[in-house]
């Protein structure tokens, strides 16, 4: 420990002492000495020293290593930070600004994860003043300054509840409020050029760093983030900042999201480009930040088929975040078309080809209930925009890709409310009417593994394409006007219930076979239950035990064979209706 004398001998020798002179000792025990001041709580010591005239040199020279211990000093709560701060500033102005910029990023990649934010906003404002006093290559280190804080920031919980937001427990929120006031004063210095016949190559070059850092947030957090519009937050309102530094920065929204105008140079990863500039089609049609602005030259056709590539990137995703903002950016997009309009050319596209099956993914494999009934809400939004010949081409393709009953099932029951509504006066049409229905029809009436096809599995569908049948033969006036179609109807009818009793009655037969041998197997057990009665209490409770993991319990194996059979029961029901009613109509004049 050395004392005052010392200390001043110390610091004689580096008055005197020319720069390049110095040593990697001298360095240390300047920071040395500058950690003990701050240790003992002596700041505004230190604050004197660093102002004193006579030491200007030394602080030039080798104060950047004070940097680390002060911003760690700030960043304490339970003590006044006012000297730490005002020392800062001053190096932030009397030290290089190279030094200073390097010091201030070394600091943040040593950042323990545990404790990123609070370091990070005591930074923010110092940083912002260094990089403002560079001269030149300002735009390189602009850039570098923000990847750099975006890279540590993306390391934090993005919050997903209100109540999350609000309490910002690790600080995101917060952050991404200082990187808007941080990027301020770079944005205004690219809008004074925007226009300028001057404007240099590192005007030029900033306006590029800047968009960088506009894709990046809107990719992480905002893409991650439960944006609310109606509370104002934190996330919404950085939001906001980015949706307005895009064009402040001549960054036209149209553009970048119907025609991909971002410059090559700064996409450096396809899939996070698409990512971002999807965030920005959310923000801008679900949520309408900046919507008052955009150009309302497009027509709905239009921005649905642009928002296409947009909303599939979103919604082809496993993240609920995505998938939340995928479905609703799709659903607006769809609302704004008049039903019944979209034509059968669009379904060429890939697009158009790729939404329904990323929705028909979603309803089939995603776990969550509120996702797969907000995505078919969806699917049927669309069905309903599509004319009468891409409903017809729709289903077909649908019936074809699908593989899934329940979806399967869903398209064979919206066949039949096209049918009736064509059936209404002026709606009439050879798609759900004429002989173009009849090979959507072949494809209904259909079992696709003949007499082995399981029943059980398929049961939603079928009861779906009886309930067409029983219809059709119902309303059998409106298409007996076109007699090939009547005919071949009846001809794909009979040969359709002929398979379906065959596969009914094999099925019967198993599934009678499988009671059978299940009640007898259960009469086995309960006699061999009774001649165990007296085992041990042990042995009881290992065989209850065993009986947990058992797949199926007898009870359940009961109870889904009869409910098989019950199920038969009803399709035999409904085939002998539309046969009573087919007899019906045949007795009846015409």
């Amino acid at each position: 420990m050395m004392n005052e004398d010392q200390v001043n001998g110390i610091i004689q020798r580096w008055r005197g002492t020319p720069e390049e002179e110095l040593k990697p000792e001298d360095y240390q025990q300047f920071k040395s000495l500058g950690s003990i001041c701050l240790t003992n709580g002596d700041t505004a010591q230190l604050l004197k020293f660093l102002h004193d005239e006579k030491n200007q040199g030394i602080v030039k020279s080798m104060s950047c290593v004070l940097l680390a211990p002060l911003i760690k000093e700030v960043v304490k709560k339970d003590r006044n930070h006012d000297h730490c701060q005002a020392a800062i500033s001053h190096l932030t102005r009397t030290c290089r600004p190279n030094e200073v910029l390097y010091s201030f990023l070394k600091l943040i990649d040593d950042l323990d994860p545990g404790a990123i934010s609070e370091p990070i906003l005591a930074l923010m404002p110092h940083l912002q003043t260094v990089l403002l006093c560079l001269k030149e290559g300002k735009a390189a280190c602009v850039g570098l300054a923000l990847s750099t804080l975006q890279e540590h920031l993306s390391r934090l919980p993005v919050p997903y509840t209100q109540q999350q937001e609000e309490a910002d427990e690790f600080g995101l929120c917060r952050c991404c409020s200082g990187l808007a006031a941080f990027t301020k004063p770079f944005i205004e210095e690219v809008k004074r050029t925007n226009g300028n016949c001057g404007a240099t190559a590192e005007d030029e070059e900033l306006r590029t760093e800047l968009l960088k850092f506009c894709m990046r947030s809107l990719r992480e957090p905002l893409l991650e983030a439960n944006l609310n519009r109606n509370k104002k937050s934190a996330l919404w309102l950085f939001a906001t900042e980015i949706m307005v530094t895009l064009p402040a920065i001549q960054e036209s929204l149209s553009e970048l999201l119907f025609f991909s105008s971002l410059r090559k140079s700064t996409q450096t990863d396809s899939s996070q480009f698409k990512e971002s500039r999807a965030c920005v089609a959310y923000l801008l049609f679900v949520e309408l930040i900046t919507m008052d602005s955009f150009p309302a030259v497009f027509s709905p056709v239009f921005v649905l088929q642009c928002n296409m590539e947009h909303i599939n990137q979103l919604i082809s995703s496993k993240k609920e975040s995505h998938l939340l903002k995928g479905l609703a950016l799709c659903k607006k997009s769809l609302e704004s078309v008049q039903d019944n309009s979209l034509p059968a050319s669009l379904l060429g596209l890939k697009g158009f080809y790729s939404m329904p099956q990323n929705l028909r993914e979603i309803l089939t494999d995603c776990p969550m209930q509120h996702l797969r009934e907000s995505s078919l809400q969806v699917f049927q939004l669309f069905i309903n925009k599509l004319d009468a010949e891409a409903k017809h081409k729709f289903f077909r393709c649908m019936l074809k890709t699908s593989n899934h009953a329940g979806v399967e099932s869903y398209i064979v029951k919206n066949i039949r409310n096209q049918v009736k509504y064509s059936m209404e006066p002026g709606n009439a049409n050879k798609w759900f009417l004429g002989e173009e229905f009849l090979l959507l029809l072949r494809l209904v009436l259909c079992l696709p593994q003949g007499p082995e096809t399981d029943l059980l599995n398929t049961m939603d569908r079928i009861m779906e394409s009886l309930n067409l049948l029983r219809y059709l033969i119902i309303r059998d006036k409106e298409l007996r006007s076109t007699v090939t179609v009547w005919e071949e109807l009846c001809r794909i009818k009979d040969e359709y219930l002929k398979m379906l009793r065959v596969c009914i009655s094999m099925s019967k037969a198993y599934y009678s076979a499988e009671l059978k041998a299940l009640r007898e197997d259960q009469k086995l057990k309960a006699k061999e239950t009774r001649d165990a009665a007296r085992s041990a209490r042990l042995v009881k409770s290992m065989n209850v035990k065993h009986e947990k993991v058992s797949n199926m319990s007898p009870e359940v194996q009961h109870q889904v064979l009869q409910s098989a059979l019950v199920t038969f029961d009803l399709m035999e029901s409904l085939i002998f209706r539309i046969e009573e009613i087919t007899e019906e109509k045949l007795k009846s004049p015409n």
